[in-house]
């Protein structure tokens, strides 16, 4: 064979050959202060053939002020299976591809997981570029044991479904850690307080950005500050102590602890309540226990 038709020969494989499968990147970005962005995540963002998001606008006017040029498209809860399946084709073809947030770290209370598990599921290469976190962020200075929590995202908007929800939650030892919009707050506050009782909590609001706030007390005291107040702004992380071993144990001096409140003058109704209060439970579980 001569060397003419070889190499022609080898360009006919390599044509026909299947292209090198793209990377899928799942990048954090910041929350609020843009300078919490990683070096390797403006590389990543750079290198990649298109970057994946939420909201164009927001993502375009970070990758502006890092001088970034590359192509963005949307992907959000209501156009994710469409858009999803054409992602996974260009991944397919070679392309890489960098899933982005609106703030903070993808697959976390947004559609980014359903790409990062299709993707999977066809070979694709999935890397993590880790970051910022508001659930992270607000659980670190919150002064509250972070050895073991559950991040509950945001509970549900209905009130009944809320509620339920937030019952749930009573008896988990380990610290929640619980997403809610600004117009929900006080609300899903009080809705907290008749499940969980007046449990010790921290309020994130606006972390790292101009108007940043942190408030450390009961539920009912965070509450009482958010009602001061003509409006509710900004999203908001809060932090609440688990059930624990100290309320569990407590509960056992609960007759006691009824008797002397009620010997002081409380009614049974106002006793129950102060009950719940200093015993973090809720009080409709202090009325159950009474009543076994």
């Amino acid at each position: 064979m001569s060397s003419r038709n070889f190499m022609g020969r080898c360009e006919m494989i390599a044509a026909m050959s299947p292209p090198e499968v793209g990377q899928l990147f799942v990048v954090a970005t910041p929350i609020g202060n843009r300078e919490d962005i990683s070096l390797r995540a403006l590389r990543v963002l750079r290198e990649v053939r298109l970057v994946a998001c939420e909201d164009t606008r927001r993502t375009n006017n970070l990758l502006r002020m890092y001088d970034i040029a590359t192509p963005t498209s949307s992907y959000f809860e209501h156009n994710e299976r469409w858009k999803g399946e054409l992602f996974l084709e260009r991944l397919q073809r070679g392309e890489s591809i960098a899933l982005v947030s609106d703030a903070g770290t993808p697959g976390v209370s947004d559609p980014g997981y359903r790409l990062v598990r299709d993707a999977r599921a066809r070979g694709i290469s999935v890397i993590p570029v880790p970051g910022p976190s508001a659930a992270v962020a607000a659980l670190s200075i919150s002064g509250l044991p972070s050895d073991r929590f559950l991040f509950v995202g945001f509970l549900p908007a209905r009130t009944a479904a809320r509620r339920s929800a937030a019952a749930d939650l009573a008896g988990v030892r380990a610290t929640l850690v619980v997403y809610e919009a600004p117009t929900r707050a006080l609300a899903c506050l009080a809705d907290l307080v008749s499940a969980l009782g007046d449990r010790e909590a921290f309020l994130c609001r606006e972390a790292t950005k101009l108007h940043e706030e942190y408030i450390r007390g009961r539920l009912t005291q965070l509450r009482a500050r958010l009602l001061e107040r003509d409006t509710v702004k900004g999203e908001i992380v809060l932090v609440i102590a688990g059930a624990g071993r100290a309320a569990a144990a407590g509960a056992e001096q609960l007759p006691a602890l009824f008797a002397e409140l009620t010997a002081a003058g409380l009614t049974r109704r106002q006793a129950v309540k102060e009950a719940a209060h200093r015993m973090a439970l809720p009080a409709r579980e202090v009325y159950r226990r009474l009543l076994s």
